[in-house]
């Protein structure tokens, strides 16, 4: 299936009374510099120079150092090319400055200091090294968002019903990649068969994950190293692609007790949550949440309600990762053990809140409050970015034109158009009352 991204863009866009352009990675899910495009292209260069310029970086991770150096100049070496600039382009002193102005030198130079990030995580170091380049970031819970149209159907799926008897496994748990910042998942795995957990759960895995088999996996915290070499014959094989989570499968919620969530971040610091978190929610399912260190806490501050009454949920306050994985494992094994007619109970407990965090999700008042909060943040950051349009980045590339020999190929009508706008963006302001 595909996810049409580029229809939440258009109507976030809508939202703020300002005109910005725009530029998101196309196709989705490419990371490819060549790939980050404008969702609309600017009608004229001097549109380009004076509309304020938005990278939304929302359905990721960030990650500053994902592309390396030269990945950039490769990619300005091929932009001259493919545009046909002039070669004295491929000068170092150009080269080097592109290299500098980082995901800022993949859009035009225009006025304003700062180029929008929007953005979908908290407690970041990324955030900060993002602001010290260039860039204002943005924040709001773009899977929020997302998971409100994805999930949509579930208010009035009617197979989406409470019934403890029809429950054949105590968890469901999707499994699908676990390369990159997911590599937590293979110690989880490996616990689960460790614990003897697998029959009690509906889950599945998946050997090869971008191309690589798990055996070959090189983790990047040593700690969650695993020795086991024969996972994929305990556990089911795992045949979903990356568009599954835009969608639910009602007969693995009505038939398992509870979901644990293996979110995309969990050996960080950061809160990140997609709509994996937000799924059992819509679903009326309770959860644990296999993420960062806080992230339960992160839900409440949204007003839903997590389970903590009922079950130990100070897995959420831990924050070395492996021990975070074994305070969930030994959660799961608890529940597992419990006498039939107390699980029930329990059953029963838990999916009480779990309703009631239901009827929240798909409140017109709490999916208001997600779009308000983007509008609010961005409004914001477009006073911040209204005070910083001195057009430095635009004069720094003509001075580098006068250093190469490059003759401005603008007309003086364009020119004085955007020099206009630039005076009048930097007037005095009149003081009431005078």
């Amino acid at each position: 299936m595909s996810v049409p991204l580029d229809r939440l863009y258009n109507f976030l866009h809508s939202l703020v009374d300002h005109d910005i352009t725009i530029y998101r990675f196309w196709p989705h899910g490419s990371k490819k510099l060549e790939d980050l495009l404008p969702l609309v292209p600017a009608l004229s260069w001097v549109n380009a120079m004076v509309i304020p310029q938005v990278i939304f970086h929302d359905q990721e991770p960030l990650n500053f150092n994902y592309w390396t150096l030269d990945d950039f100049a490769q990619w300005w070496q091929k932009c001259i090319v493919d545009n046909q600039l002039n070669f004295l382009y491929s000068e170092a002193i150009q080269v080097n400055h592109q290299i500098s102005l980082h995901l800022r030198g993949l859009v035009r130079a225009n006025l304003y200091n700062y180029i929008l990030l929007v953005h979908s995580e908290k407690n970041s170091k990324e955030i900060d090294t993002y602001f010290q380049n260039g860039f204002l970031p943005v924040y709001y819970w773009s899977h929020a968002v997302i998971a409100a149209d994805w999930f949509r159907y579930a208010e009035h799926d009617p197979v989406l019903q409470y019934n403890s008897a029809a429950f054949a496994q105590d968890f469901l748990i999707y499994n699908r990649a676990w390369s990159g910042t997911r590599e937590y998942r293979l110690a989880f795995a490996d616990q689960l068969i460790q614990a003897g957990l697998v029959t009690h759960c509906r889950t599945s895995f998946a050997p090869v994950d971008s191309g690589l088999h798990y055996n070959q996996h090189k983790f990047e915290n040593p700690n969650l190293t695993i020795v086991r070499t024969d996972l994929e014959t305990v556990l089911q094989p795992n045949t979903h692609d990356s568009c599954a989570s835009a969608d639910y499968n009602n007969l693995d919620y009505t038939q398992t007790g509870m979901e644990i969530v293996l979110e995309t971040l969990f050996d960080d610091a950061r809160l990140h949550l997609t709509e994996k978190s937000l799924r059992p929610i819509a679903c009326g399912k309770p959860f644990m949440l296999v993420a960062t260190a806080g992230s339960l806490r992160y839900l409440r501050s949204y007003g839903f309600e997590t389970f903590g009454d009922l079950i130990d949920e100070s897995y959420d306050l831990e924050t070395d990762p492996v021990a975070r994985l074994t305070a969930v494992i030994k959660e799961m094994s608890r529940i597992r053990s419990l006498a039939s007619a107390d699980k029930i109970v329990l059953w029963n407990q838990l999916h009480q809140i779990a309703e009631r965090n239901k009827q929240r999700f798909f409140s017109a008042e709490w999916q208001a409050s997600i779009v308000q909060e983007y509008v609010d943040n961005m409004n914001q950051a477009m006073i911040t970015v209204n005070q910083h349009c001195t057009g430095k980045h635009w004069k720094q590339f003509q001075e580098l034109d006068c250093i190469l020999g490059i003759n401005n190929t603008r007309s003086q009508e364009e020119i004085n158009q955007v020099l206009n706008y630039l005076a009048l963006k930097n007037s005095p302001r009149p003081v009431i009352g005078q």
